[in-house]
């Protein structure tokens, strides 16, 4: 009786609200609403589309049955994240050389997989709390789609969090939220703004829950322009003089042995340019495309003598590692003015590989992969969790490498005593793709949640300078040799984010799903 009851709530809503709209209509709204949502995020920046796209989702999902809701939300992160994260065909494909069929399937099973976490928030949204009302949009799809949102970024290998909705919101005044909670609450606040102006669609504007809902959207976006006036970190002695230098090198020029003496002329030249008025020079993810150590000796002693004579601390994108122990690092070599030859150079070794670009995960499943895709260097061991802090310029630095920017609670290790942030990669896999852009976007949230500036330093572009609220300093052009030049403020201090990370909105989520539980469980045996 109660799974008639469910399969028909979609027919009787459509008969008791207005003009009749079929399945397949909502369906294809749930579709479309998806599709519109990429236009959100860097690099269209239309931040205010969020809302009515969500309201929209939110809408098909209203009188659906459970498994109706799934589909649509099934729908809803097909045209999310197969526009969102196309790029990764191009990866595949044009960079990774793989046969368009197979590059084809695997992003297609990346979309269907990320598709399931919307999907999943819609059934159990209807199965457990179908009663429209304040309760199930302010509350109830806020905490669900925060908690599967988050669990996207650690389910799955090594979780894949790109796009998680609080990224949309760098430019929005709703960013003052992000050092307070991080880019998971601050994607609970829009969930919030959408069922607030599904409310206020809903209502009508004679109703007192209209001008509710009306005074709670603008409540919202006041409440988040006044956080962003709240000073949470101080600096922390002299503005630094950074060089980054992009190499633009061709991605599969870039491992050919003959091309490795052009290239580190190359950076070295550029280096030398800049080096007599920079603090520190800083070149991008695996710049040296060789293990450190088997560098001619007469480059390392160069690039050192360099250093001193210039008085520059560097910064170098360089893998490192041992044949005999089959172990093999994607890490950032810092290299002192004040170092001698004897001096052993400090590393970074990268925690948080990317599967399939820098670790094979379930070999025995994914030898396949490997057949088809052609990835030099996709074979590294992930670093110890707890690394001693590079220093550079005379700072204490907290350093990420490409992916690793993606996880907030990564960048939050180097806290409190890292005073800015550096973040190498290598986005010339993603060509003239989206990714670029969304990734320089994840970047500088990082900034804004824990009050840190960032130099970004990349291959192909975009290089940027990033300050401590994720405002963009300096911007550097893409698919150019450059030598991208600025200032950084180093700061000190911690943001509500940077101390307790994503713990207190996680306890919040879970707390209103465990609670409406139990009510649900207490109303439905009285």
């Amino acid at each position: 009786m109660q799974k008639n009851k469910e399969v028909d709530a979609d027919t009787r809503f459509r008969h008791g609200h207005g003009k009749r709209l079929s399945h397949w209509g909502r369906d294809t709204l749930a579709l479309l609403a998806g599709a519109l949502l990429p236009l959100a995020f860097a690099p269209f920046g239309w931040f205010w589309l969020v809302l009515p796209a969500l309201a929209l989702m939110l809408w098909t999902w209203q009188g659906a049955s459970p498994r109706r809701a799934a589909w649509r939300g099934f729908l809803f992160g097909l045209g999310l994240y197969g526009v969102g994260v196309s790029w990764v065909y191009i990866s595949l494909h044009d960079y990774g050389s793989a046969p368009a069929f197979f590059a084809a399937l695997t992003t297609t099973l990346l979309t269907i997989y990320l598709a399931l976490y919307p999907a999943l928030t819609g059934y159990l949204l209807n199965r457990f709390w179908p009663q429209p009302g304040v309760l199930r949009w302010l509350l109830l799809a806020p905490a669900l789609w925060t908690v599967l949102d988050w669990l996207r970024s650690w389910i799955l290998l090594s979780g894949f969090p790109w796009l998680a909705l609080g990224y949309s919101q760098t430019d929005s005044w709703l960013a003052g939220y992000a050092p307070l909670f991080g880019v998971y609450g601050l994607g609970a606040l829009v969930m919030l703004g959408a069922g607030l102006l599904l409310l206020l669609l809903q209502a009508g504007w004679r109703k007192p829950r209209a001008w509710g809902a009306l005074a709670g959207l603008v409540a919202l976006y006041l409440g988040g322009k006044w956080a962003a006036q709240l000073e949470w970190v101080m600096p922390a002695g002299q503005p630094i003089r950074i060089s980054m230098v992009q190499g633009n090198i061709e991605q599969k020029q870039k491992w050919l042995p003959e091309t490795l003496e052009q290239t580190l002329q190359l950076y070295l030249e550029r280096s030398q340019e800049v080096a007599a008025s920079s603090d520190l020079i800083i070149w991008p993810e695996t710049a040296v495309p060789l293990f450190y150590q088997d560098l001619n000796p007469a480059f390392s002693a160069a690039l050192l003598e360099q250093a001193r004579d210039s008085q520059t601390d560097y910064l170098i994108g360089a893998p490192s590692g041992s044949w005999e122990k089959r172990e093999f690092y994607n890490g950032v070599l810092a290299i002192s003015a004040d170092a001698t030859p004897d001096s052993p150079p400090g590393f970074y070794q990268k925690r948080r590989l990317l599967p399939f670009g820098e670790y094979l995960p379930l070999r025995f499943l994914f030898n396949l992969f490997h057949r088809f895709v052609d990835i030099p260097m996709a074979d590294f061991t992930p670093g110890a969790a707890e690394q001693p802090l590079l220093h550079a310029a005379g700072q204490p630095v907290g350093i990420s490498i490409c992916f690793e920017a993606a996880f907030g609670n990564e960048i939050r290790r180097a806290l409190p005593q890292a005073s800015f942030l550096v973040n190498v990669s290598n986005d010339g896999w993603f060509g003239r793709s989206l990714a670029a852009d969304q990734h320089l976007q994840i970047a500088r949230m990082r900034s804004l949640e824990v009050g840190r500036p960032m130099a970004r330093s990349t291959n192909t572009g975009i290089s940027a300078l990033i300050d401590e609220h994720g405002r963009i300093i300096q911007r550097g052009p893409q698919f150019v040799v450059d030598v991208l030049r600025g200032e950084l403020q180093p700061m000190h201090g911690r943001t509500p984010y940077g101390r307790y990370g994503d713990t207190p909105v996680l306890l919040v989520v879970f707390a209103i799903l465990f609670l409406a539980l139990v009510q649900r469980q207490k109303s439905g045996s009285s």
